[in-house]
């Protein structure tokens, strides 16, 4: 611990007497400083043993010498040390007096004790303490090096709680708490995700002080911590205490930062190489040869071949690009969702990969994700908390679009499409499955679809495609030029015989018209366009184009 006025008076060089404050010589003192000057307050920083022999003080002027102590003590004048015999041959009563009523410590000093004596004493006493704390740091970065190697991450925040006296919590990229020790911090770790949230928003490496206000009896004083080199943080370490930590202990904190950091970058390093077998075990399962997928997938991704799993295939479209769908989902999105759609900074495909990692991270289960030119694909568990975490991100991206975002452009906007439910041998179908979704999730407007929702739709949405109206509008056009001369109404007849599935008698009441008139006109409709309305196939076409040019208008 640093010097303190206790340890200068038992201190047995200095033969230093105490004659006031002797209830407050247990407080830390920063430096030793000689000062004859009548009011030295504006060269202290506060924590000094002020000396002096008070050559040019009135000391024995009470009034002067409460204004002098009142002074002293409101800079952070720890003591006060009066040499005698050298000015006085004893401190004189109103100092004496002026110090009591201060409260503060006031040291005799001896004439055969210089100043310069207690300057170096308390120097030689701070010099000790910084090197206790050096070693004490070294000590604890062994310590922790230890844990990391051997007990992980787990292993390194137990060594770090001790070594503060404290708690410590590790977050992931999403800023959901990881690991905390001891356990009982999990709840106090969990509270502080809204400011690891805010840390992440600033570029790293960034730190931030929460709490230690002093307003409640549990309000302790956390330090929060990005981890990794990039742009953005990987992770944050908090470390919460009760008071400010010291020179030892800053040591320690610094030395867990390091570790953990070194872990994150080490982490993506073999994320990385776990990426590049995943793409080898996509490619095999998508070849049709599940077997050999399973061998080069082993312990890593095994597990998740063992269960029906879900592909999801994902990509970014150009915002300007994007309807608002009408008929998008309802539910609502979860709140840490809602957080992560409202971050749009950066690639929505790196964010996706994110959330759905760091779900998979957090529920234990496995996860193959795989980036596949300009989209995304991922191999997840159905019903796992990879596949919940991607829809639930999709559908607040999807509450958080507007119609003004999508008309105002510049943007990329995440596209997502999700098939349905499969095991190994089924995996190239289950990746047509996605790209079926994806794409009707492109048509519609949605940010995600799964495809067992596309039975559930409609055709209808799908023919407003510009190559069908194109379709549509070529195939009708003889028929509006030859009612724009007012020579009848064709393209009413047709629709109205068309939905009465050609019933000549419900059709003409339809139209108001004799049936005969109605027949008239559809034989007109196959001389103008050169089709028999007895084939099917031309009724189904003429139907959708019908459908498609109303969905137009």
């Amino acid at each position: 611990m640093p010097p303190t006025l206790a340890s200068l008076v038992h201190h047995s060089a200095l033969k230093l007497t105490v004659r006031a404050g002797e209830d407050r010589l247990d407080v830390p003192v920063r430096w030793a400083h000689v000062s004859e000057l009548a009011d030295p307050v504006p060269y202290m920083e506060g924590g000094e043993l002020l000396l002096i022999t008070a050559l040019k003080l009135d000391a024995e002027d009470p009034d002067a010498m409460r204004r002098y102590v009142k002074r002293l003590a409101g800079a952070g004048v720890v003591g006060l040390g009066f040499a005698v015999g050298v000015n006085y041959d004893e401190i004189p009563g109103a100092l004496v007096e002026a110090a009591r009523d201060e409260g503060l410590p006031l040291l005799e000093v001896p004439r055969r004790t210089p100043f310069l004596a207690i300057s170096k004493a308390v120097s030689a006493e701070i010099a000790a303490d910084q090197y206790r704390s050096v070693t004490a740091g070294f000590a604890a970065q062994r310590e922790l090096t230890k844990q990391a190697l051997t007990g992980g991450p787990e292993g390194l925040l137990a060594a770090l709680a001790a070594q503060v006296d404290g708690w410590a919590a590790l977050y992931d990229a999403s800023g959901a708490v990881v690991a905390t020790a001891p356990e009982w911090a999990g709840r106090r770790a969990a509270r502080l995700t809204a400011d690891v949230e805010r840390l992440r928003e600033r570029p790293a490496p960034a730190s931030s002080v929460v709490g230690g206000s002093g307003t409640s009896d549990n309000d302790d004083r956390v330090e929060l911590h990005s981890l990794g080199t990039g742009r953005r943080p990987r992770s944050a370490l908090a470390v919460g205490t009760a008071a400010a930590l010291g020179t030892a202990e800053r040591y320690a904190v610094h030395s867990a930062i390091a570790l953990l950091t070194l872990t994150t970058e080490r982490s993506r390093s073999l994320q990385a190489a776990e990426q590049r077998i995943g793409a080898a075990v996509l490619r095999m399962l998508l070849a049709g040869e599940p077997e050999h997928g399973r061998t080069v997938a082993g312990d890593l991704y095994g597990g998740l071949l063992d269960a029906p799993f879900r592909l999801i295939v994902a990509e970014t479209v150009a915002v300007s690009s994007v309807r608002i769908a009408a008929d998008a989902p309802t539910r609502v999105p979860s709140a840490a969702a809602l957080a992560a759609a409202a971050d749009t900074d950066g690639d929505p495909l790196e964010a996706l990969t994110e959330i759905v990692e760091s779900a998979a991270a957090r529920s234990g289960e496995a996860v193959l994700v795989v980036p596949e030119r300009e989209r995304l694909v991922v191999l997840a568990a159905d019903g796992g908390a990879a596949v919940t975490a991607c829809g639930e991100y999709a559908v607040a991206l999807e509450a958080a679009r507007t119609r003004e975002q999508a008309n105002a452009g510049g943007e990329d906007e995440l596209v997502v499409g999700v098939s349905a439910p499969v095991g190994p041998i089924a995996a190239a179908a289950a990746y047509k499955q996605a790209e079926q979704a994806l794409s009707v999730a492109r048509r519609r407007g949605r940010v995600y679809v799964e495809h067992e929702q596309l039975a559930s739709g409609s055709v209808l949405p799908l023919l407003a495609d510009d190559a069908v109206q194109a379709f549509a509008d070529g195939l009708l056009r003889p028929l509006f030029e030859h009612d724009a001369t007012g020579r009848g109404d064709l393209v009413a007849s047709l629709r109205a015989w068309l939905s009465r599935h050609g019933q000549w008698d419900a059709a003409a009441a339809d139209l108001g018209v004799h049936r005969h008139t109605l027949r008239y006109r559809m034989r007109r409709v196959e001389e103008i366009l050169g089709r028999s309305l007895d084939d099917p196939d031309v009724r189904m076409e003429l139907w959708l184009a019908l459908k498609a040019t109303a969905s137009a208008e």
